[in-house]
C-alpha cells in the first residue's frame, strides 16, 4: 500500500467525517421545519378518514380537504375557547394577581389538613425540620415566579402562531395529495427499493391512521368519565378541566398520575375557603374514585383495544417499548415510542421478511 492511497483514504475518511457533522448541523438547525413536517403528518393521518369519507360521498377533492381543515381548526379554536373560563376562574381562586393573597390560602388549606390528620402545625413542622427541609414548608416557598411564568407563556403563544401556520399550511397539501410526503421521502431511496419503500409506507399510513383515530376515542372515553364525575360533585368548569387531564393521557403511564394530580388539585382549589372536612375532603375523595374509575376503563378495554387492533402489539410488547424508549428520550420518546415501533416493524417486515427475529415480531402485520 503506498503513500498515496493511504492519504487518499485519510482524505476520504475525513470527507466522510466532515459531510456527517454538516448534516447532522444542517438537521439540527432546521428542527423547527423537521418538527413542523412530522406534525403535520400526524394531522394529516388524523384527517384522512374523514376526507376519503367525504371522497366517497361524491365531493371534490379540494372541497373534502378545505371541510376536514375547517373542522380540525375548529375543534382547536374551540379547546382554546374553552381553557379560558378556567384560567379566569382560577385565577381568582388562586388569586394570581395578588401573591399575599396566594400564599394566605395555601396556609389556610396547609392548617386545615393537619388539623383534620389531627396534627397540630408544631409537630408537622418538627418533623420536616428533623427530615432537614424548611421548617414551614409555605413559608419558604417562593411563589413570586408565577406572574413571570405567566408572561412566558404568552410569549409562547405568540410565537407558536408561525408554528400553527405552518403546519396548517404543510397539513393542507397533505391532505390534497396523499402521495405527496410519499413522493418527498422516494427521493432519497434507490430505485431497487422503491417498490417495498411504497409498500411500507402505504402499511404505516394505514396502521398508524387506525391508531391515532383510537387514540382519539380513548381521550374521548376518558373525557366523557371524567366530565360526568366532576358534574355530579359540582366542580366548576367541569369539562375543560376532564379534557384537560384527559389529553394528558397522550403520554403514557406518566401522563395519567399528571392528570389526576391536576385534576385532584383543582378540584380543591376550586373549593377554597370552604370546610375543609365537609366539602373539600369529599368531593376530592368522589373526584379521586372517579379517576380511578376511568384509569380502569383505560387500562382493561381502551388501551388493549387500540394496540391490539390499531398497530397490531402484544400490550407486554408496547410497554417493554415504551419503557426503553422513555429511558432514551424522556417524555417525547414515550409520545412517539408506538408509532415509532410501528414504522420500524413494517419497515423490517419489508426489508428482510427472511429473518428469524423479524417474522416473530412482525407475524400479525
Amino acid at each position: 500500500m503506498t503513500s498515496k492511497t493511504i492519504s487518499q483514504g485519510i482524505l476520504r475518511a475525513i470527507g466522510v467525517i466532515v459531510g456527517i457533522a454538516l448534516l447532522l448541523y444542517f438537521l439540527y438547525t432546521i428542527q423547527s421545519v423537521i418538527a413542523y413536517l412530522a406534525i403535520a403528518a400526524v394531522t394529516a393521518l388524523i384527517g384522512s378518514p374523514l376526507v376519503r369519507f367525504l371522497r366517497k360521498i361524491k365531493l371534490p377533492n379540494i372541497l373534502a380537504v378545505i371541510i376536514t381543515m375547517l373542522l380540525m381548526v375548529g375543534v382547536l379554536v374551540g379547546i382554546v375557547a374553552l381553557f379560558i373560563p378556567l384560567i379566569s376562574e382560577q385565577g381568582k381562586n388562586l388569586s394570581l394577581l395578588n401573591i399575599d393573597d396566594l400564599q394566605t390560602s395555601l396556609n389556610t388549606l396547609y392548617h386545615q389538613i393537619t388539623n383534620y390528620l389531627g396534627l397540630s402545625s408544631h409537630i408537622v413542622e418538627d418533623v420536616i425540620d428533623d427530615a432537614g427541609l424548611e421548617k414551614n414548608i409555605l413559608q419558604g416557598l417562593d411563589i413570586g415566579f408565577i406572574p413571570n411564568f405567566l408572561n412566558s407563556f404568552l410569549n409562547v403563544l405568540s410565537t407558536a402562531s408561525i408554528g400553527l401556520f405552518s403546519v396548517l399550511f404543510i397539513s393542507f397539501f397533505f391532505l390534497k395529495d396523499s402521495k405527496l410526503f410519499e413522493h418527498g421521502l422516494l427521493i432519497f431511496v434507490p430505485v431497487d427499493k422503491k417498490k417495498g419503500t411504497t409498500n411500507s409506507i402505504g402499511k404505516i399510513n394505514g396502521l398508524l391512521s387506525r391508531y391515532f383515530v383510537g387514540l382519539l376515542l380513548q381521550i374521548f372515553i376518558l373525557f366523557v368519565i371524567y366530565t360526568i364525575v366532576l358534574l355530579i360533585v359540582g366542580i366548576e368548569n367541569a369539562v375543560v378541566i376532564a379534557f384537560l387531564c384527559a389529553l394528558f393521557n397522550i403520554i403514557p403511564y406518566i401522563g395519567p398520575i399528571i392528570g389526576g394530580v391536576i385534576m385532584l388539585t383543582l378540584t380543591m382549589t376550586s373549593n377554597l375557603g370552604s370546610d375543609f372536612s365537609e366539602v373539600i375532603l369529599p368531593k376530592t375523595g368522589y373526584v379521586f374514585l372517579g379517576l380511578l374509575i376511568g384509569q380502569l376503563v383505560d387500562n382493561f378495554f381502551s388501551q388493549p383495544f387500540i394496540f391490539s387492533n390499531s398497530v397490531k402489539s402484544h400490550p407486554l410488547e408496547i410497554f417493554l417499548v415504551i419503557i426503553i424508549a422513555g429511558l432514551l428520550f424522556g417524555t417525547v420518546g414515550m409520545i412517539v415510542a408506538v408509532p415509532g415501533y410501528t414504522a420500524i416493524k413494517v419497515i423490517l417486515k419489508e426489508f428482510l421478511s427472511d429473518n428469524q427475529i423479524v417474522k416473530s415480531l412482525t407475524h400479525n402485520l
